[in-house]
C-alpha cells in the first residue's frame, strides 16, 4: 500500500467513528463528557487537509478527509445546538 492509501484508511476509520458519534449525539441530544472545542479543532484541521492533500496529490486521502471533515463539522454543529438546552 502507498502512504496515501494507508493515510486514507486512517481518515476513513475516523470518519466512520465520527459519524457514529454524530448519530449518537443526534439521538441523545445531550453533550456530556466531551469538550466540544477539541472536536472543533479537528474539524478545522480536516478543512485544512482538503486544501493540503490535493497539493500532495493524495487523492485517496482527500476523499476520506472529505467524509471525516463533514462528520466532525456535523458533530460540532449539533453540539453547539444541544449544549444550549
Amino acid at each position: 500500500m502507498t502512504p496515501d492509501l494507508i493515510n486514507a484508511v486512517f481518515e476513513l476509520s475516523g470518519a466512520v467513528l465520527m459519524w457514529l458519534s454524530v448519530a449518537r449525539l443526534y439521538r441523545d441530544k445531550k453533550v456530556r463528557g466531551v469538550y466540544w472545542p477539541a472536536t472543533a479543532l479537528f474539524a478545522t484541521w480536516g478543512g485544512w487537509n482538503l486544501i493540503y492533500y490535493p497539493v500532495l496529490g493524495q487523492w485517496a486521502s482527500l476523499a476520506s478527509a472529505c467524509l471525516l471533515c463533514a462528520a466532525n463539522s456535523s458533530w460540532v454543529l449539533l453540539a453547539l445546538r444541544y449544549r444550549k438546552r
